[in-house]
C-alpha cells in the first residue's frame, strides 16, 4: 500500500526522475534495495503502454500520440508543460523503439528506466518476446546507440534539489508525514484549503486566523459572538442552548492506511478507450491529496457517492442526524501506516478532553500489519504480541485526549484471498485493448519488482496467501480480544470484523459482481462502492449483542425510537404539529419547550398521555376548535399519510369535500387555513 501512490505520481506525467522521493508515504523498511529504481520502471511502462494504446486507438503516429497525452492534462501544477518537456526528451527514442515493434518493457528497459540487477529475476509485465530477452534488448539498444539521453544519470535527479523549491518540498513533505495541513495559518490543525491535508481530510476551518475557533469544539459561550465550532449554527441571545443542547453532537475520527483514505487511481488514466479532455480534471487534486480521496470515503466524506451508492458515510449520517456535528470530522490515515508507524502521525489527531466534544474513533489499519513487497513477507508482518502492544499504546494515547463519552471501534483484518480469486484471469484495464495483461501479470510484475502493496495475498502461491490470512486472522483475534478486555475512562471499546462477505453478498443481490468491489487498476484497495457498503453494515452490526453496541449504532443511524412514555409523547406531539417522524435531537430540549407551551402541553396530556394513537392529525378524525371546526382533517398529516397510490389531488379533494375539477382552485385556501392554524396551535 505503501508504493503505490508513488507510482501512478509518476506516471500519467512521466515524471520518472522527479516526483517518487517528494512526498512520500510512510516507509518503514528501509532495507529493500532500489525503490526508487523500481517505482521508475513502473511508472515508465504504464506511460508507455498508455502511448502505444493511444497510437493504436486513433490510428495515429506514435507522435501524435503523445502530443494527444499530453493535450489531455491540465494547466495546473505544470502538468502539460512538463508533459511537453519530457516529449521533448525522450520522445524520439519512443517513438524510434515502439515504430520498431517493441513492447513497453522493452521500451523501459532500453531507456534504463527498468534494469535487471545481477543476480534479480527480469520484470516485465507483457509476455516475453518471441525471440530471446537479451536477442531483443540488444537490438533494441542498437536502435536508439547514439542517443545522446542514454548519457544522462538517471540516479540522483530530483527536482526538490533545486534551491528555488527546496524549501517548498521539504514543507509538503513535513505535512504529508506528520498528516497536518500544509496550510494552517494559526496552527489549529484545520485549514481553509482543501488538499494537501486541508479539509477534504477534516473539518473546515472557519476562522484560520483564531485558533480557539475550529470544528467539534464546544461552542464558546454559547456562541453569543461567533461562530466557534464552525458548525454554521450561530445563535444569537443564548439561543444556542437550545438549538445543540441536549442533541448530543459526535464527531467522527478514522485512523487509517490508504484503504481508510480511499486510494483511488481513475482507470480514466490509463483506459485509452475512456481517455478524453475530462480525464484529468481531477488529477491535480488528486496529486496534492497522495492520490487519496478521503472526501469521499466511507468514513468521513462529506461529498455523495460517485458510483450511484445511496448509503452515506459516517459522517453524513452523523450530519443528517444532527446538523450541530457539521464539519466534524477528521480522516488521519496515512498510504502504508500500520500499528508499528502509527504513533509517528498520532499527535496531528486534534481533540481535547475539556473543550471538544466527544467523538467516534475507528481504528482501521486493515492491510499493512500483515502486507508488504518484500519477495519473502511472512518475517516482516506483525505478530500478535506486537500488535497488543502497539494497540494498547494507541488506546492510551486516545483516553489522555478523547472527551469523556467517546466511542472507539477496533476493525478487524480482512481475508485478502478473495483478490486472486476473482481478479487473476481478468483482464486489467491496461489489457483490456488488446487482451495481453491480466491482474496474475500485474501482480507478478509488482512481485518481481519488490513494490506490490501486499505480495502475500497479490501471489500465485496458495500457500503464501493462506499464510497471509492465518495471521491476519490472528492478528483480529487480538483486537477482539482487547476490545474484550480492556476498559478506559473516558470512551467505550468495541471491536468489528472487517464483514467483506457479507459486502459481497449485498452487492450481489443488487446484481453486481464480487470484483466490482475492488479498484480496477491497483487490483488491491477496496473501492467506494465497498467503503461505504462497510461502513453501512457497521450500522446494523450483529457482531456485538449489547446494549452500548445498539445505542451507539442506533444513534449513528438517527432513528432512535420512542423506548419510554416521555420519548412517546414526545414523538406523538411532534408528529401532529408537522408529519414528521421522533426528534432525533434529544429529548431534553423538546420536553422544555412542550411543557412550557400550555396548547402543546394539553396536546402531550390529551393525545399522547391519555388517549391510544388513533390519530396524527392535530384535532383528530372529529374536527376541533375554531377554525379547526371546518375543516375535518387539516393539511398536515397528510403527505405522510396518504395510502399508496392514492394522489394528493384526490386527497385535498376528500379533504375539503370537494371535487376534482374544483381542486386547484381551492388548494390554496387549504393551505392557508393550515399556515393560520399552526401558530394558533402552537401559540
Amino acid at each position: 500500500m505503501q508504493s503505490l501512490w508513488k507510482i501512478l505520481t509518476v506516471a500519467p506525467l512521466f515524471l520518472l526522475l522527479s516526483l517518487q522521493s517528494s512526498a512520500s508515504p510512510a516507509n518503514d523498511d528501509q532495507s529493500r534495495p532500489s525503490l526508487s529504481n523500481a517505482h521508475t520502471c513502473v511508472g515508465c511502462v504504464l506511460v508507455v503502454s498508455v502511448i502505444e494504446q493511444l497510437a493504436q486507438v486513433h490510428n495515429s503516429t506514435v507522435q501524435a500520440s503523445m502530443e494527444r497525452l499530453c493535450s489531455y492534462l491540465p494547466e495546473k501544477l505544470f502538468l502539460k508543460t512538463t508533459c511537453y518537456l519530457v516529449i521533448d526528451k525522450f520522445g524520439s527514442d519512443i517513438i524510434k523503439l515502439l515504430s520498431a515493434d517493441m513492447n513497453a518493457d522493452v521500451v523501459c528497459h532500453t531507456l534504463e528506466f527498468c534494469k535487471q540487477n545481477t543476480g534479480q529475476p527480469l520484470c516485465h509485465l507483457y509476455p516475453l518476446p518471441k525471440e530471446t530477452w537479451k536477442f531483443t534488448l540488444q537490438k533494441a539498444r542498437q536502435i536508439v546507440k547514439k542517443s545522446p539521453i542514454l548519457k544522462y544519470s538517471r540516479s540522483g535527479s530530483d527536482i526538490c534539489s533545486l534551491p528555488v523549491l527546496a524549501k517548498i518540498c521539504q514543507k509538503i513533505k513535513l505535512a504529508i508525514e506528520q498528516s497536518v495541513p500544509f496550510k494552517d495559518v494559526d496552527s489549529d490543525k484545520y485549514s481553509v484549503f482543501p488538499t494537501l491535508r486541508g479539509y477534504h481530510w477534516r473539518g473546515r476551518d472557519c476562522n484560520d486566523s483564531d485558533e480557539s475557533v475550529y470544528p467539534g469544539r464546544r461552542p464558546n459561550n454559547w456562541d453569543v459572538h461567533q461562530d466557534s465550532n464552525c458548525n454554521g449554527i450561530w445563535c444569537i441571545n443564548n439561543v444556542n442552548k437550545l438549538c445543540c443542547l441536549g442533541s448530543q453532537p459526535r464527531g467522527i475520527i478514522l485512523l487509517g492506511d490508504s484503504a481508510g483514505a480511499h486510494f483511488h487511481i481513475s482507470p480514466e488514466w490509463i483506459t485509452v478507450s475512456q481517455m478524453s479532455l475530462n480525464s484529468f480534471i481531477n488529477l491535480p487534486t488528486a496529486l496534492t491529496n497522495e492520490l487519496d480521496w478521503p472526501q469521499l470515503s466511507g468514513a468521513t466524506g462529506f461529498l455523495d457517492s460517485t458510483v450511484g451508492i445511496k448509503e452515506k458515510s459516517i459522517y453524513l449520517r452523523l450530519w443528517k442526524r444532527n446538523h450541530c456535528n457539521h464539519r466534524d470530522y477528521q480522516n488521519i490515515s496515512r498510504n502504508g501506516a500500520s500499528s508499528r508507524n502509527l504513533k509517528k502521525f498520532i499527535e496531528s489527531l486534534s481533540r481535547n478532553k475539556t473543550l471538544d466534544y466527544p467523538t467516534i474513533v475507528i481504528y482501521a489499519m486493515i492491510g499493512n500489519d500483515v502486507c508488504s513487497g518484500k519477495s519473502d513477507p511472512v518475517p516482516a508482518m506483525t505478530t500478535p504480541e506486537k500488535l497488543y502492544s502497539n494497540v494498547m499504546q494507541t488506546l492510551k494515547h486516545l483516553n489522555s485526549h478523547l472527551p469523556n463519552g467517546s466511542h472507539v471501534i477496533l476493525y478487524g483484518l480482512p481475508d485478502g484471498t478473495f483478490l486472486w480469486d476473482n481478479l487473476h484471469n481478468r483482464y486489467h484495464p491496461l489489457g483490456q485493448l488488446n487482451k495481453d495483461v491480466t491482474y496474475a501479470q500485474l501482480y507478478s510484475f509488482l512481485n518481481c519488482l519488490q513494490v506490490s502493496p501486499c505480495h502475500g495475498w497479490m501471489s500465485s502461491n496458495k500457500t503464501l496467501r493462506t499464510l497471509t490470512s492465518e495471521r491476519a486472522e490472528q492478528l483480529s483475534n487480538t483486537l477482539k480480544k482487547i476490545a474484550a478486555s480492556e476498559k478506559f475512562t473516558n470512551f467505550n471499546l468495541f471491536y468489528m470484523d472487517f464483514a467483506f462477505h457479507e459486502i459481497i453478498q449485498e452487492w450481489q443481490k443488487r446484481g453486481g459482481q464480487p470484483w466490482q468491489l475492488i479498484e480496477p487498476v491497483d487490483g488491491f484497495h477496496p473501492n467506494e462502492r465497498n467503503s461505504i457498503l462497510l461502513k453501512g453494515i457497521l450500522m446494523t452490526s450483529q457482531t456485538l449483542d449489547n446494549q452500548e453496541w445498539t445505542q451507539l449504532t442506533s444513534w449513528i443511524k438517527g432513528n432512535l425510537t420512542c423506548d419510554s412514555r416521555t420519548r412517546e409523547w414526545l414523538c406523538c406531539c411532534w408528529r401532529i404539529i408537522s408529519g414528521k417522524r421522533c426528534s432525533s435531537s434529544g429529548p431534553k430540549s423538546w420536553e422544555r419547550r412542550i411543557r412550557s407551551t400550555p396548547r402543546l402541553n394539553r396536546c402531550l396530556e390529551t393525545k399522547a398521555g391519555t388517549e391510544p394513537l388513533r390519530s396524527t392529525h392535530p384535532w383528530g378524525a372529529q374536527g376541533g376548535r375554531g377554525l379547526g371546526k371546518l375543516i375535518p382533517q387539516t393539511l398536515w398529516g397528510l403527505p405522510r399519510h396518504r395510502p399508496k397510490g392514492l394522489f394528493f389531488s384526490s386527497i385535498f379533494a376528500k379533504c375539503l369535500s370537494l371535487n376534482e375539477e374544483h381542486i386547484w382552485t381551492t388548494v390554496q385556501c387549504c393551505v392557508l387555513l393550515g399556515s393560520v392554524t399552526l401558530p394558533l396551535f402552537l401559540k
